[in-house]
């Protein structure tokens, strides 16, 4: 091989070599490329794994905070029954009223409680709600429950018919007036006993007259309407509780 031949083959040498060298930086970069998406990868996981079981932790600390202000409210509601039913079991024959486990004291006895189409309490209901509220207030104001109650409300419900040849409509126009002047005359009645006088500002605070008109009769076995059961008034409690879950459940959707 002569001189030419030589400087050629080296020329050749250097030319391939100048050709793998800027390959070989191209993989490095390529390598270093594919290292860093797989890191933001990683790093993207992690952060939605992370998201997710904040996600959850949140979810089940929602949850368990609904179950325990619904327990919490099931226990209220349990001993509220029981103290109420302690202190009036005596009483609710003589005047006509029931207890049920939804906390209402049900005075359903049409004839002592008003004249027909009228809302003036009968004397003998203004004795009962005499002897009957101010021992009610003593409970629900007591420290035991006063923290937990939202609503006492007055109730004035009436059955279907209205007396005359009245549509259904109108029947059910005009009880609701009824219904409504009945239970804020209870409301006034009730406020402004003396007996009570300590609570009034708690009271007026805390106590609704709701008439329903025919809303909610009361039935009879066979489905058909108890017409004279379904004329009565009721004192409801209604307590925090109910408040409470809807905040949560209002949080939760958010």
């Amino acid at each position: 091989m002569n001189v030419s031949q030589l400087m050629r083959s080296a020329k050749s040498a250097n030319n391939t070599e100048d050709h793998w060298i800027p390959l070989s930086d191209l993989m490095t970069g390529l390598m270093m490329i594919f290292m860093l998406v797989a890191v933001v990868f990683m790093v993207q996981v992690e952060a939605q794994r992370k998201h997710a079981e904040a996600a959850r932790a949140e979810a089940e600390q929602k949850t368990q905070l609904m179950r325990d202000v619904a327990e919490q409210y099931d226990n209220i509601r349990n001993l509220l029954y029981e103290d109420l039913n302690s202190e009036f079991s005596l009483d609710l024959p003589k005047w006509k009223a029931t207890l049920d486990r939804d906390l209402a004291i049900r005075f359903d006895e049409p004839e002592v409680l008003f004249d027909t189409g009228k809302s003036d309490l009968k004397q003998q209901f203004s004795n009962i709600l005499r002897d009957f509220f101010p021992r009610y207030v003593k409970i629900l104001a007591g420290s035991k429950y006063r923290g937990n109650i939202e609503e006492i409300r007055i109730e004035g419900h009436t059955s279907t018919i209205w007396s005359g040849q009245t549509s259904a409509d109108e029947a059910y126009f005009r009880n609701m007036e009824l219904s409504q002047s009945r239970t804020r005359s209870a409301l006034q009645f009730v406020l402004l006993l003396a007996q009570v006088a300590d609570q009034k500002r708690w009271l007026a605070g805390h106590m609704t007259a709701n008439g329903l008109s025919s809303s909610h009769p009361r039935l009879n076995r066979d489905g058909s309407e108890n017409r004279e059961a379904s004329q009565r008034v009721e004192f409801r409690v209604r307590t925090n509780a109910e408040a409470r879950i809807g905040e949560i459940l209002r949080a939760a959707r958010q």
